[in-house]
């Protein structure tokens, strides 16, 4: 019973935080609608607004992507379908977006083709709304990949595929000179979400099964 409301607790607490974030973001979202309506990419997938706005309306797709994988897993026998089901659609509908503004060319103002390697050097100029940002970017990744993979169901493991993910995000920005700063606190702020994430789910984490020999054991001959 305990788990039970403390699972209702935290998907009303998600609602809430969801319903919250689009009361704020509902002017640029509806600023950004009609160029992504009309697909067009200038205006919509080039923009944070209209990033953000085809991500929350391809929500039902994700839904029902997760609902068919669970479907079929459960007419296969897997007890764990739901959860797996949805890990997986979790951890790419929520984290690919995130990559993707990474991934947008920066402004003229940001420096073009910078390496800062001093911690916390940057930290202190990303402001709120930077640091915030930053935590969001795997923040998926890290709740939903222990739910998917026993292997990572540890804190430290965790927290080594956020930095490792983010450290190919910086790399990639450094190579294909998108005119961004590859600074190793956005590493470390990725890194730490990643992990407040996973730490977040860790009552659904998945357990390793312990492996069974089906192979009959040798029975002792006298010599």
């Amino acid at each position: 019973m305990d788990r039970v409301n403390r699972n209702a607790t935290f998907l009303g607490l998600a609602l809430v935080g969801v319903a919250d974030a689009l009361f704020v973001l509902r002017r640029p979202l509806l600023m950004s609608a009609p160029r992504c309506m009309a697909g067009q990419w200038h205006g919509c997938l080039d923009t944070f607004n209209g990033v953000v706005l085809m991500t929350l309306v391809t929500l039902p797709l994700a839904a029902l992507v997760a609902w068919a994988l669970a479907h079929r897993r459960r007419a296969a026998g897997d007890g764990s379908a739901w959860r797996t089901s949805l890990a997986e659609v979790g951890m790419v509908h929520g984290t690919v977006p995130f990559v993707w503004l990474t991934m947008m060319p920066g402004g003229p103002a940001t420096a073009p083709a910078r390496v800062s390697l001093v911690p916390l050097r940057d930290l202190v100029t990303m402001g709120t709304l930077g640091i915030v940002g930053n935590l969001l970017v795997f923040a998926s990744l890290g709740f939903f990949a222990p739910m998917r993979f026993a292997a990572l169901a540890s804190a430290p493991r965790i927290l080594a595929l956020g930095a490792g993910c983010s450290v190919l995000v910086e790399t990639a920005q450094y190579v294909f000179r998108l005119d961004r700063v590859s600074s190793v606190d956005d590493v470390l702020v990725n890194a730490v979400g990643a992990l407040l994430a996973g730490l977040a789910s860790r009552p659904w984490w998945r357990t390793a099964v312990p492996a069974r020999s089906d192979r009959p054991s040798r029975a002792l001959t006298p010599g």
